[in-house]
């Protein structure tokens, strides 16, 4: 196993913010089985004592991991979605955008493959990454679909799956990535997918008003 250098020089008390990074490194690195507390203790540079002041357990620690490190991105998800007034031909690129770029932190994908990897052992990861990652964004997504074929904007169907299919190539594309490597000839460029992605979808999805006009 690969030795995991402290991050930060040891002091009397650390702050969660830096034991949650120290965490991220260390689940993106290890996988949450063979993670110890002592590990992330070291990584962060503290007494294992001291972690035990902010986090009771290591499930605890990982939703905090998940809370700070991938669903507080999810908050430009919801903003992006207020300023596009839900206009998906606004929300999708950007959507898709700020994906290919969080995507572009290692640490994120190797988390995702941790929860699809080990949540057969460990449910609650699969609960704790549903709840504050997938299920959020899918929750988003679909309202925004329905309120888009409410407006006559968006073709009939079952608006969840409609959301799937925006989010679902790129779920694709990062366990590709993670599963055979970026070096493969296989493997999207994720700006590029994301650009290429937009483009598709929306011309799929959206009832154009030429149509409008036939079915008007």
């Amino acid at each position: 196993m690969t030795e995991i250098k402290p991050k930060w020089s040891r002091r009397k008390e650390a702050r969660p913010t830096e034991i949650v990074e120290a965490a991220m490194d260390v689940f993106a690195a290890q996988g949450f089985a063979p993670t110890k507390l002592d590990d992330i203790a070291k990584r962060a540079g503290i007494a294992k004592g001291t972690l035990y002041r902010y986090f009771d357990s290591k499930e605890e620690l990982f939703r905090a991991v998940v809370r700070h490190g991938v669903a507080a991105n999810l908050e430009e998800v919801e903003g992006a979605a207020v300023a596009a007034r839900g206009n998906l031909g606004d929300l999708v690129p950007v959507l898709l955008m700020l994906a290919a770029d969080r995507l572009g932190d290692g640490r994120i994908p190797a988390l995702a493959r941790m929860v699809v990897g080990e949540s057969r052992a460990f449910p609650d990861l699969a609960i704790i990454w549903h709840d504050a990652v997938a299920g959020r964004l899918l929750s988003v997504l679909t309202t925004l679909v329905a309120q888009a074929q409410a407006r006559g904007e968006v073709r009939p169907g079952d608006p969840g799956i409609h959301a799937f299919s925006i989010v679902g190539p790129f779920a694709a594309a990062l366990l590709f990535r993670e599963v055979f490597g970026a070096g493969s000839p296989h493997a999207p460029d994720l700006a590029a997918m994301a650009r290429q992605h937009a483009e598709t979808v929306l011309r799929g999805l959206e009832i154009l008003p030429a149509e409008r006009q036939r079915e008007g």
